[in-house]
């Protein structure tokens, strides 16, 4: 009680609290911080602009894309399961059978 009372203090002192905003480890925050917001709100735009031209696009185009998208989608399975590695040839047992 008595420390949350003090660093609620130490939290409300203007001189500590400008001395903090200048200190290397908080302007590096901030300036993380300022990047990873203005990263993300340029990736959201770019996002929301690439929609709008898929939206903007003939139904038919979007089907032609779908059906691309689940041929090649099944083809990758189907090479993935065929490629797969067999396991060793065994005598069919069950786990724990003894000979």
């Amino acid at each position: 009680m008595v420390l949350r009372r003090l660093l609620a203090a130490l939290l409300h002192s203007p001189q500590l609290v400008e001395r903090l905003s200048e200190s290397r480890p908080i302007r590096r925050a901030a300036q993380l911080t300022a990047f990873a917001l203005l990263q993300a709100q340029l990736r959201g735009q770019d996002a929301a602009r690439r929609l709008r031209k898929v939206a903007a696009e003939p139904v038919s185009s979007l089907g032609r894309r779908v059906a691309r998208f689940r041929d090649t989608f099944t083809q990758e399975l189907r090479r993935g399961l065929r490629d797969r590695p067999r396991p060793p040839p065994d005598n069919h047992r069950g786990p724990g059978a003894n000979s």
